[in-house]
């Protein structure tokens, strides 16, 4: 581990004094070579120095093995060496040199065909990449397509929404309105019921007086019989006025009763309406179909109440009926009445 930090620390220290990749190659074999006794190689070189192409190494190992040869043989030529040393060292360096020549030349081979294939495959994924590029362009612009098109979906939601809020705001004001005017149509029913019920309690009194009256001309003479058939014939004119009455307050509620149904209808077309546009809205707007169920709901006590108003009158109706008296037939009556008063002034 710290021959290899040394190693790594003195080839960054050539990195600084070489800035050329040739020049930098040699000087890391020398290194290698050397200082450290380990046998320099491309792939070696090229993993210690990481500059340039792959056959930088190799070119500057081959030169180093080329510049040792030619040193060495320099040094073998040397005229104080015995014969015999210089023909063995001749043929190891020979030796060493045709060796490591084979395998520069095989690793130069090899990172050729390595080059070639890193190259290729370069080319393959520039290529792919510039495919990649186009379709991301591609999809760019139908993300950009989609997105203008999302936004103009959305400013056309939020003017839908606006509008059906503004929609919203009006059915609740047209809501109000009609509890406004279901209330007044309540409280003219009340007054119809108030008036309705103070007539009957006039009319219950006239029956009364008319029934007094009847009760007091059976025990009276002739005359009082033709002043009580006159009291009758202007009870039976009350009576009929008071039917009139109670048949024109009939007209009123039943035209009231119909108005308000035909209100109620016209309401309820908008307000199915409303409800049909506000599905897709918040939670909120369910309120509006609750105070509809509750007007309807006071519709339906407000027709119920005017059943049992209308039953009542029918019952009125038939009371008045029952109470009104049959009509006296006078001429019957005086012939039996001068024969009463007769017979009894023969008994005197």
């Amino acid at each position: 581990m710290n021959t290899e930090i040394e190693l790594q620390s003195d080839i960054e220290a050539l990195r600084g004094r070489f800035t050329e990749t040739k020049d930098l190659y040699r000087e890391v074999c020398a290194l290698l070579f050397f200082r450290y006794g380990i046998t320099p190689t491309a792939s070696k070189l090229y993993q210690f120095v990481r500059k340039g192409s792959m056959n930088a190494p190799a070119e500057a190992l081959a030169r180093f093995w080329e510049d040792l040869r030619s040193k060495a043989r320099v040094e073998i030529d040397h005229p104080d060496l015995p014969p015999e040393l210089k023909t063995s060292a001749a043929a190891a360096i020979a030796d060493l040199w045709r060796q490591a020549t084979a395998a520069a030349r095989h690793e130069l081979a090899a990172l050729r065909l390595e080059d070639q294939a890193a190259v290729e495959q370069a080319q393959g994924e520039e290529t792919r990449a510039r495919q990649a590029a186009t379709e991301a362009l591609a999809s760019a612009d139908t993300l950009r397509q989609q997105l203008s098109a999302a936004q103009e979906s959305l400013q056309q939601r939020q003017t839908d929404l606006e509008a059906e809020r503004r929609a919203h705001a009006g059915a609740v004001a047209r809501l109000q309105e009609l509890q406004r005017h279901l209330e007044e149509a309540r409280n003219q029913q009340e007054r119809v019921r108030a008036d309705f019920s103070a007539e009957l309690a006039k009319a219950r009194e006239a029956v009364d007086v008319a029934n007094g009256r009847s009760d007091a001309a059976e025990r009276r003479t002739l005359l009082e019989i033709d002043q009580e058939r006159q009291a009758r014939i202007k009870v039976d004119k009350q009576l009929e006025a008071l039917r009139g009455q109670l048949a024109q307050t009939e007209g009123r509620h039943r035209e009231g009763m119909l108005a308000q149904a035909d209100a109620i209808a016209r309401l309820q077309v908008k307000a199915d309406a409303a409800e049909a546009s506000q599905r897709e809205l918040t939670t909120s707007h369910r309120s509006l179909a609750i105070e509809l169920q509750a007007a309807r709901e006071q519709l339906a006590a407000s027709q119920q109440e005017a059943l049992q108003y209308r039953a009542e009158a029918q019952t009125l109706r038939a009371l008045l009926d029952r109470l009104s008296p049959a009509h006296p037939a006078p001429q019957q009556e005086v012939p039996a009445l001068k024969a009463s008063k007769s017979s009894a002034r023969k008994a005197r």
